[in-house]
């Protein structure tokens, strides 16, 4: 793959612009940001732009056999979800799912 990247087709783009504003009309991210890789193409969002992100969600097309081309890392590198249908993948990040348990 000499000098070529990664992209997010226009439809998975949708999808996750689609999601991403109903995490911020819900108040859980300010902003976002895109990267395009040789081996991966990666969506990062943010509470505070300053800040590390949050969830990074990924495409890496040279996993889509194994284990899926999509993942979501949390901010410490951890792997939360991995598949092959991205609205699956970006499930985990769903509000509703996210809730502390035992205060």
């Amino acid at each position: 793959m000499s000098g070529q990247k990664v992209f997010f087709s226009r439809p998975e783009f949708d999808f996750l612009m689609r999601f991403y504003g109903r995490m911020v009309a819900a108040g859980e991210w300010r902003d976002y940001a895109l990267d395009a890789l040789p081996d991966r193409a990666i969506f990062s969002v943010y509470r505070r732009t300053s800040e590390a992100p949050l969830f990074q969600i990924e495409k890496r097309p040279e996993d889509a056999r194994r284990q899926g081309a999509f993942s979501v890392r949390a901010v410490d590198g951890r792997i939360l979800r991995r598949g092959a249908e991205l609205d699956r993948v970006v499930a985990v990040l769903e509000p509703k799912r996210m809730q502390v348990i035992g205060d």
